[in-house]
């Protein structure tokens, strides 16, 4: 017996309740009805899950501005692993007070969770990186607040499974503008363009993204598609191409917004473009969104593979992180092309390779171990939406350490003491598991 998936929405909150199964992209369109929105869905919404934007902590490119997926589950309804039912929301010293003495699983979960982070307070708030998301292990800085308030939500969130089986979610919604500004901004030195980035994030009104491309991606889709960018942006491309939107709902903030970044950029001399008319600003996404290009691009056997996609770091060593980028892959004479979310310093690259070739795999795990230590010595992380999974869970001791390490590994026993939900993302993944899954030809 099956029952149909279902959501609902909630007219006067705006919040919205589903199965985990739901495709994403049906409950964004029966929340943009109401003229809501959940901002922080990613750009595979239209093939992926509310679960698994729940499981991946999933953010997009608005995330800049509203956050990830954590930001917007406000309640989840979860099987633990001795098949107990519970609901999760934030529960205040009182509440939290009756849970502790629960004799059930629950009861024992709560108790151990709150002694961990009682015992291991300091240890806790070092996990706490100077970036504007991280997806790298289990979220227990968010756990508990300072008001003792105690929610269990964030450390699901992002766990994919490994803590729990999640069956209903409830998400928080916010009102949808499609009326936006979109500024690009075409950028010829990596220095400048964090700079402008840094200077964004000083300015009194906010963006909601605020987005790139290098040259090298622009001169990938120049050479494998010359038609898809004419007319749009012609060669020689700039070193950055730089998207910034306002979607502000006060057409006067919205106005002052861009207003702002175009002084900015007049000032250091950079040449840009501004629209509001939608098939304008489409066409100038054209830009970014030329990404798929080099993600669909094949040459024989070899393809571009998401080995190490999602590191990201703190704003002002993002052009330091794009230098090493291109150090690295030209040290294994690889193409590279950089992209993503700008703003937060968080940046997607993938190495074409085929994995059928002896020489290809040598090369992933040597990419692998050049690319998880050099994110850690810039103070950053190796996920910021894609979370660790069986590729990066064998690296997260290099992002906390082994203490915070071993803390994560404490919390899964707390949850999972007989080891049932998923095994092998996470925190449990030794650093041979992933050959069987990167070689399947050895």
């Amino acid at each position: 017996w099956h029952k149909k998936k279902w959501v609902e929405v909630d007219g006067k909150t705006g919040d919205v309740t589903g199965e985990p199964g739901m495709g994403f992209g049906i409950v964004q369109r029966a929340i943009l009805t109401h003229g809501r929105v959940v901002p922080s869905a990613s750009t595979s919404l239209e093939y992926s899950t509310i679960g698994g934007a729940v499981a991946n902590n999933a953010a997009g490119e608005r995330s800049y501005k509203y956050g990830t997926t954590r930001s917007y589950v406000k309640r989840l309804r979860v099987v633990l692993a001795n098949g107990e039912v519970i609901e999760t929301k934030r529960l205040s010293k009182r509440e939290l007070s009756k849970k502790l003495g629960l004799s059930s699983m629950a009861g024992e979960i709560y108790r151990g969770l709150d002694k961990l982070l009682e015992e291991h307070h300091e240890l806790v708030q070092k996990t706490l990186l100077p970036v504007s998301k991280n997806a790298a292990g289990y979220a227990l800085s968010q756990v508990r607040n300072k008001d003792g308030s105690f929610d269990l939500t964030p450390l699901l969130v992002g766990s994919q499974g490994t803590l729990g089986i999640v069956t209903e979610i409830q998400l928080r919604t916010e009102p949808h503008n499609p009326n936006t500004t979109l500024i690009v901004a075409l950028i010829d030195d990596l220095n400048q363009a964090q700079q402008v980035i840094m200077d964004i994030q000083g300015l009194s009104e906010q963006p909601a993204l605020v987005e790139m491309v290098d040259s090298q991606l622009l001169d990938l889709v120049h050479k494998r598609q010359p038609t898809l960018l004419k007319g749009v942006l012609e060669p020689p491309f700039p070193k950055v191409a730089l998207f910034v939107e306002y979607d502000s709902q006060s057409d006067r903030h919205q106005k002052k917004g861009s207003k702002q970044l175009q002084n900015l950029l007049k000032k250091n001399q950079i040449i840009y473009k501004i629209e509001t008319d939608p098939e304008q600003k489409e066409q100038l996404w054209r830009i970014r969104e030329s990404v798929s290009v080099v993600l669909e691009h094949h040459e024989g056997q070899a393809r571009s593979l998401p080995i190490i996609e999602d590191g990201i770091v703190p704003v002002d060593k993002l052009s330091g992180l794009v230098g090493a980028i291109y150090q690295l892959f030209a040290a294994h004479n690889l193409q590279v092309a950089v992209w993503g979310h700008a703003g937060d310093g968080h940046l997607h690259v993938q190495p074409m390779l085929d994995l059928a070739s002896v020489g290809d795999r040598q090369k992933v795990f040597k990419i692998l171990e050049d690319y998880y230590s050099l994110i850690p010595s810039l103070v950053g992380s190796t996920t910021g939406q894609h979370v660790d999974g069986r590729l990066r869970a064998p690296f997260l001791e290099r992002v906390y350490g082994p203490q915070a390490y071993e803390l994560s590994k404490a919390v899964t026993f707390v949850l999972d003491p007989l080891g049932l939900p998923n095994q092998g993302p996470q925190v449990v993944a030794p650093r041979a598991y992933i050959t069987p899954l990167l070689c399947p030809y050895t």
